[in-house]
């Protein structure tokens, strides 16, 4: 009984637990809205939105700038077929050129396995040892393709003897003795190493000098008419 005189009841409390409300805390859209202890809005959904959001735009930023380049090149090409039309309608437009370094790369290999057979063949005719022959071979391909490489990039600094799009046959003798004299005492070399032998090291790298001589003259010539890895300069004559 209360101060009133009125009989009043005991209200017990509970708390009831609603499986919808429960769910919606642990929801994706209840955790990005969640406030942190400071007040500030805590997003992980936005955020992860918004890194990838960057990451798109630094992919588009790449391929803008990749895009930009290729429009200078292809600009830059159609005013060199602009020039070379104008060029030889006027006049006379001489092929100069340069060579990429996969074909100077290519041709030393090439020339290494040509070269390496007729060096084999010799050795083994002169020492009668394959095992020897081998050695030869095999300690004068890797040298040699290294060096001959390097000396195409330095050739190719020239454009002496470069005419119509293609080497002269003097450009080809030049380039042929140049490298018959080095490669000469690098055999020489190799040849006394392995075998002690002065004299018959320098019987293998003598034998076929004359030979190796014409052969890579013959080489060069081919290679002269392939236009593979060639990359033309426009000069005009007028």
């Amino acid at each position: 009984v209360d101060a009133f005189g009125t009989a009043g009841t005991r209200v017990s409390t509970f708390s009831v637990s609603h499986p919808s409300i429960s769910a919606a805390r642990t929801s994706p859209l209840f955790i990005s809205n969640a406030e942190g202890t400071n007040g500030e809005v805590v997003a992980p959904v936005i955020k992860s939105i918004e890194m990838n959001l960057k990451k798109a735009q630094k992919k588009r930023e790449h391929y803008e700038a990749k895009l930009n380049e290729f429009a200078t090149k292809i600009a830059d090409l159609e005013q060199k077929k602009k020039q070379y039309l104008e060029g030889a309608s006027l006049g006379t437009a001489e092929q100069s050129f340069t060579e990429t370094t996969g074909r100077s790369a290519l041709k030393a290999f090439c020339w290494r396995i040509i070269a390496g057979s007729v060096t084999f063949i010799t050795t083994l005719k002169i020492s009668g040892n394959i095992g020897y022959a081998l050695k030869i071979v095999g300690s004068d391909f890797f040298s040699k393709a290294f060096t001959m490489f390097i000396g195409e990039r330095l050739m190719n600094k020239s454009s002496a003897g470069r005419k119509g799009g293609a080497d002269s046959a003097s450009r080809s003798v030049t380039k042929a003795l140049i490298w018959r004299l080095f490669a000469i005492c690098n055999t020489l070399t190799v040849c006394f190493f392995v075998s002690k032998d002065f004299s018959m090291a320098s019987k293998i790298a003598g034998s076929d000098a004359i030979f190796k001589t014409f052969l890579m003259v013959a080489y060069e010539r081919v290679w002269a008419k392939i236009e593979w890895g060639k990359e033309y300069i426009v000069d005009f004559a007028i």
